[in-house]
C-alpha cells in the first residue's frame, strides 16, 4: 500500500483546506473529485459538489497546492443510492437525511474502495468537522469536531473500523468556521470565501416537487384521520407530508392539528394534537457501530434524533442478529421514520440506524 493521502475535494473551502493542512504537514497529497451528476451538472442541482462547477473548483484548489487531481464519475451509484433512496423513502411517508446516505454509499463505500483498489493507497482525508483518535488498544474512535456548531460526526455514524483506520479529518479540530476561512486565505486557496452548499445538494427548489415528479403514485389524494380512524379530511399525497408536520396538513377543525403518522399503503395521513405525537419508544433498523460490535446486548446511550439535535438519554436494547434495535428515550420526542438517531457516548459516536416506527410505551 502507498503512503499517499487521497483527499475527496468537493470543491469548497472545507476539503480544500484539509489538503492544505495535510501539505503543510509534509503528506504525499493527492486529490480526487467525485462527480455525482450525468454530464457533471443538473438543473437540479445548481450548488452540488458533484456538478461541473464544483469540480473546476476543486482542481484550482489542487492546483494551487500543486498537487495531483483525479475526477472520477460516480453518478450512477449517486443516483441509485442517494437520489433513488430518497424518492422512496419520502413516497413511503418517510424523512431521510441524504448526506447519510451519500457518506455511507459514495464517500465510504465507492470512494473508498476505488482509493484503496485502484490507486493502492490506504488513507482517504475529507473535510468533514469530526474527528478520529486511536485509544491505547489500537480500537479508532469517531468524535464530534472542536465547533459544535460545525460538527458533522452525526452523518458519519455508520463508519466501522475498516473505514476509520484509513480515514483521516485534518479540520476537525478547528475552533470554528472563522478559523477555517482564515486559514484558507493564508495559504491562498481559490475558494477561500465559497459559499457553503445547501443541506439537500441535489435539489434547486422544493423537495416535494422533486419528489413528485419522480413518484407520482405518492401525491394521489387520500383521506386525514384521526387515531380512532375517523375522517376529517383529505390530502394531496403522503409524498408531501412529513411526520410532525402542522401547516398544510389540509383540515380545518378549530384544533392544532399535527401529522402522527403516515400510512402509505393505505394513502392516509393520521393527524392529532401535539401531546400525541410524541414517543418514548421507537424500532431501529440498519443498526452499526463504530467499534463494529454494540457495546452490550442492552446498553446507555446518547440520542441524537436530527442533524445537530440535542443529545437525549436513552437505553438500546438490541435483536439477536444486531442489525436491529429498540431505542427507549428517557422523556418523550418526536423523531419521524426514516430519521438517523445516531448513539454517542459524551463526544465519541459509538453508532446508529434508522427510525424505522414508534412503538407502544
Amino acid at each position: 500500500m502507498s503512503d499517499r493521502v487521497f483527499v475527496a475535494m468537493s470543491g469548497g473551502v472545507d476539503s480544500a483546506l484539509a489538503a492544505a493542512l495535510l501539505c503543510e504537514r509534509g503528506e504525499e497529497v493527492v486529490g480526487v473529485w467525485m462527480r455525482l451528476t450525468p454530464g457533471g451538472t443538473s438543473s437540479d442541482a445548481p450548488r452540488c459538489c458533484g456538478t461541473d462547477e464544483a469540480g473546476e473548483d476543486a482542481r484550482r484548489a489542487a492546483a494551487h497546492l500543486g498537487i495531483p487531481f483525479y475526477a472520477l464519475d460516480y453518478a450512477e451509484v449517486f443516483g441509485r443510492e442517494v437520489v433513488d433512496r430518497f424518492v422512496r423513502s419520502y413516497a413511503a411517508g418517510e424523512t431521510p437525511n441524504p448526506c447519510v446516505a451519500c457518506n455511507g454509499y459514495v464517500k465510504f463505500e465507492a470512494l473508498l474502495g476505488d482509493v484503496t483498489r485502484k490507486f493502492g493507497a490506504s488513507r482517504l482525508a475529507t473535510g468533514h468537522y469530526a474527528r478520529v483518535a486511536t485509544d491505547p488498544s489500537g480500537r479508532r474512535r469517531l468524535l464530534r469536531a472542536r465547533d459544535a456548531n460545525k460538527d458533522q460526526s452525526y452523518a458519519l455514524y455508520m463508519l466501522g473500523q475498516r473505514e476509520l483506520a484509513s480515514l483521516e479529518l485534518p479540520i476537525g479540530e478547528l475552533a470554528d468556521k472563522g478559523e477555517t476561512r482564515t486559514l484558507a486565505a493564508r495559504f491562498g486557496l481559490p475558494n477561500a470565501a465559497k459559499a457553503e452548499s445547501m443541506d439537500i445538494c441535489f435539489i434547486g427548489g422544493d423537495y416535494r416537487e422533486f419528489v413528485r415528479e419522480r413518484a407520482p403514485e405518492a401525491f394521489v389524494a387520500g383521506p386525514i384521520e384521526r387515531a380512532d380512524g375517523r375522517v376529517i379530511g383529505a390530502h394531496a399525497g403522503v409524498g408531501g407530508l412529513t411526520v410532525g408536520q402542522r401547516a398544510g396538513v389540509g383540515v380545518a377543525t378549530g384544533e392544532r392539528l399535527y401529522v402522527l403518522r403516515l400510512e402509505p399503503e393505505r394513502g392516509v395521513a393520521v393527524v392529532g394534537r401535539k401531546d400525541e405525537i410524541a414517543a418514548r419508544t421507537y424500532a431501529l433498523r440498519d443498526v452499526s457501530f463504530t467499534a463494529d460490535t454494540p457495546p452490550g446486548p442492552i446498553f446507555p446511550a446518547d440520542a441524537v434524533l436530527r442533524y445537530r439535535g440535542t443529545p437525549l438519554a436513552a437505553e438500546v436494547r438490541m435483536s439477536m442478529d444486531r442489525s436491529t434495535a429498540v431505542l427507549q428515550l428517557a422523556a418523550a420526542a418526536l423523531v419521524a421514520p426514516g430519521q438517523a438517531a445516531v448513539l454517542y457516548r459524551d463526544d465519541e459516536v459509538i453508532g446508529g440506524g434508522v427510525v424505522d416506527r414508534a412503538l407502544a410505551d
